[in-house]
């Protein structure tokens, strides 16, 4: 297999898309020159990411004035700016959206993360951002909370791709493929096309691994038995993996039964799970850590800048989504035996994202409100 360890990473089956986002990837012709050379076939972007790029750069600030001087308040002018650079990045990848029969070649853009736990304000949110972006390659980020299942599954009914994020259970991931499987029959049943509606369900993976493992800490230090402490050690960095190996048996499960295969029959695609969250943040681990252990056909993983390049220079590609599955049982189970409940892991994850989106969202509006000042543009 020829190329550098990214190309022959997509030759696996897996898709890389890019979690960054920023003016000049567009200008300087290096996110072309990325699709080109190191096969990115897709881009994602959240609050944090635009906040970085509008505080850190002048490359808003000429828009900035545009849109501030036709009366829009701070809310209204970034929903301008990222539009602006969705359908920017959109274009450079209709080209992978185009060859790969729109299997792949998208960019996120994510509905504002106050609406996590309302349903009806996703739905008429993501509506409007579809339709602002206006690129078939384009989806809309929805958090899989218990509220947003059902606006994800009445957007995939209307037609809207989109990419579920903040999935950390299986069980809600679970939910998360009926919302999709239900809203393309739905689709299905009253005639409309669904052979162009894409879907990705985005599967956190490091950040399992950053509060389990306090956890398990935890209980090695207050450990009654020397059993207890040498497993509680064991099972440290192996909680995310193996969270991410089982829902994938889940993915295989569904999307291979006889209940896919009707809609299969209509033009129905696979929702590909993503691997999100897949840098290291434990110093004590491996860079590619993380990705090297969910390599798998018909997924993708999304990578930050530092973890691209990591792999663009070390990485080892080889399909190892399977390896050790019955140990990612067994994790599980010795999660129980500690006495951990890997469910209140879970809830606390959600809990804990939704509040990280917030505050980034927040921080992004003030930043926003600032810069505008500063140019004069209010």
């Amino acid at each position: 297999m020829t190329g550098n360890p990214l190309q022959r990473l997509n030759a696996l089956g897996q898709s890389i898309w890019y979690d960054y986002i920023r003016r000049d990837l567009f200008t300087s012709g290096r996110l072309d020159r990325m699709i080109r050379e190191d096969a990115l076939t897709g881009m994602t972007s959240n609050p944090t990411i635009f906040q970085k790029a509008i505080a850190d750069s002048d490359l808003y600030d000429e828009d900035m004035r545009r849109l501030a001087g036709q009366g829009l308040d701070t809310y209204r002018v970034f929903e301008g700016l990222e539009v602006q650079d969705v359908q920017r990045a959109a274009d450079l990848f209709r080209p992978v959206f185009d060859r790969t029969g729109g299997d792949d070649g998208f960019v996120s853009i994510e509905v504002g993360p106050h609406l996590a736990l309302d349903r009806d304000g996703t739905i008429e949110e993501a509506r409007r951002l579809w339709k602002s972006c206006d690129r078939p390659n384009v989806m809309v980020k929805i958090p899989g909370t218990k509220e947003g299942v059902p606006a994800i599954r009445q957007c995939l009914e209307e037609g809207i791709n989109i990419n579920i994020t903040l999935l950390f259970s299986v069980s809600r991931y679970r939910e998360v493929m009926e919302a999709y499987l239900a809203g393309l029959e739905a689709r299905a049943a009253a005639g409309k096309p669904v052979d162009r509606v894409r879907s990705v369900a985005s599967f956190f993976v490091s950040r399992v691994d950053t509060m389990a493992d306090k956890k398990l800490d935890a209980r090695a230090k207050e450990a009654g038995s020397d059993r207890e402490r040498a497993l509680a050690k064991d099972l440290r960095s192996k909680v995310g993996i193996a969270n991410a190996r089982i829902a994938f048996q889940a993915f295989e499960e569904i999307f291979g039964g006889g209940r896919f295969e009707a809609l299969a029959k209509k033009g129905v695609k696979r929702q590909k799970p993503l691997w999100a969250s897949t840098s290291t943040k434990d110093p004590a681990l491996p860079d590619l850590y993380y990705v090297e252990a969910l390599v798998a056909p018909d997924t993708v993983d999304t990578m930050p800048p530092e973890t691209l390049e990591a792999y663009r220079d070390h990485g080892e590609p080889a399909v190892r989504i399977h390896d050790d599955l019955q140990d990612a049982h067994a994790v599980f189970r010795g999660l129980t035996e500690l006495g951990i409940d890997d469910k209140a892991i879970f809830r606390d994850l959600e809990d804990e994202g939704i509040r990280k989106f917030s505050d980034s969202y927040d921080s992004l509006m003030k930043t926003l409100a600032e810069k505008q000042q500063a140019v004069g543009a209010r």
